[in-house]
């Protein structure tokens, strides 16, 4: 599948990343991650750090997938509203839900403490406005929901947007302790720790085949054969070797990011800015002081080969960012268009093949999948040791929209 295409950002701020050879394979593992991205990296690292002999296998070099069209926006809320989350699973998982990914914000900050530069990890308040007058309720049953459970978060009036940023919109939705990060950086980061820790890394190998036997699981690849007890796919937007997702939708999205500006005195705290409408406008800020600002999404799978279409999508995107910070000249450095998956239910698919035991699955679906990559890696490192995990049950894939 074609991830992406047209000029990356992330790729300019890092040297690539070169695992350590790995001079005497094992003959048998306890798991082998399929997949060196986000959810592979942080699932790998999990499990050595619970004792388990890993390898992490991918067709790329690592990050060079999905990883390095991340746009490093990190939230405890979620495309779907935790009000209307309520509505569709019920009142306790739903609020839990929510508390895993605030939770799982914290788990990422204290992995980040490990890393290089914290691999820009920077705490940041989120603006979500109202896009028109019409979503000024919703956003106000949003903060009253999430006040009610204790969620960090406050709530604008039109006024009180005007006096923090230098456009208007008739109310927004401010919550705290969100994040930016620099997702190759970490990404590169975590699979250091996890080589420290013994874990193998295998880049440039294709997965062609994945059969059980008697013995364990056999992972056949284009360059070397594998056997293990536990095998997770981590494999983000592409198909699965084993199992079949149900409920998921595999679409494409457009971002820029500018050249450095010299000052942005009226961007409050250097927030993470969104918006109701759908599909919604993000941006963010860099720590280079560059602008990040995606969207435009498209019900398509695969990134885009024309370059026309690049631009003109780019130049969209440019002039939305004018038309927030009018009084700030913006220029284009990198433009780029990328798959990203959403499931029907707005939920991750994390656990055990429900008919397949010892196949396991972290697949972080949605706007928020960094996060679901950290509470997945959390998950399976319960359920893969036996250990009974109560969580588990509000993401496995034995659901309606699940992995069959």
């Amino acid at each position: 599948m074609h991830i992406h295409n047209g000029k990356l950002y992330w790729p300019q701020t890092t040297e690539p990343f070169e695992p350590q050879p790995v001079h005497e394979q094992l003959e048998w593992y306890d798991v082998v991650v399929i997949g060196g991205g986000m959810s592979g990296s942080l699932t790998a690292y999990q499990l050595a750090k619970q004792g388990k002999t890993v390898a992490v296998v991918d067709k790329r070099q690592f990050g060079t997938g999905s990883t390095s069209a991340n746009t490093g926006l990190l939230q405890y809320s979620n495309d779907i509203m935790l009000h209307e989350l309520i509505d569709q699973i019920g009142e306790r998982p739903a609020v839990r839900f929510y508390e895993l990914c605030l939770e799982a914000m914290d788990q990422l900050d204290q992995v980040a403490g490990h890393l290089s530069g914290r691999a820009d990890f920077i705490r940041r308040p989120s603006i979500c406005y109202a896009s028109s007058v019409e979503d000024v309720p919703k956003l106000q049953k949003e903060f009253e929901t999430l006040s009610k459970y204790g969620f960090p978060c406050e709530y604008w009036d039109q006024q009180q947007f005007e006096n923090n940023l230098p456009f208007s919109k008739p109310a927004a939705l401010i919550t705290h302790q969100d994040t930016e990060i620099n997702p190759l950086k970490f990404v590169q980061g975590v699979l250091r720790l996890a080589e420290n820790h013994g874990v193998h890394l295998y880049p440039f190998t294709d997965v062609e085949n994945v059969l059980d036997t008697s013995q364990g699981i056999e992972i056949r690849t284009s360059t070397h054969l594998f056997r293990a007890k536990q095998v997770v796919y981590t494999t983000g937007y592409e198909t699965v070797p084993v199992g079949e997702r149900i409920g998921a939708d595999i679409n494409r999205s457009y971002a820029i990011v500018t050249k450095p500006v010299e000052k942005i005195s009226e961007w409050h705290e250097r927030a993470l800015i969104w918006e109701t409408k759908r599909p919604y406008l993000y941006m963010r800020l860099t720590e280079e002081n560059t602008v990040v600002i995606g969207g435009l999404d498209e019900d398509k799978p695969e990134a885009p080969f024309s370059n026309e279409l690049l631009e003109e999508r780019g130049q969209k995107l440019l002039d939305a960012l004018h038309e927030h910070f009018p009084d700030q000249t913006f220029e284009i450095d990198a433009c780029y268009a990328a798959s990203f998956g959403e499931s029907i239910d707005n939920l991750p698919f994390i656990g055990e093949h429900p008919t397949k035991p010892n196949h396991y699955y972290l697949l972080g679906y949605g706007g928020n999948g960094t996060v679901y990559s950290m509470l997945g890696s959390v998950i399976l490192g319960d359920l893969m040791n036996g250990n009974v995990n109560s969580d588990a049950e509000i993401v496995q894939l034995n659901r309606k929209c699940g992995v069959r």
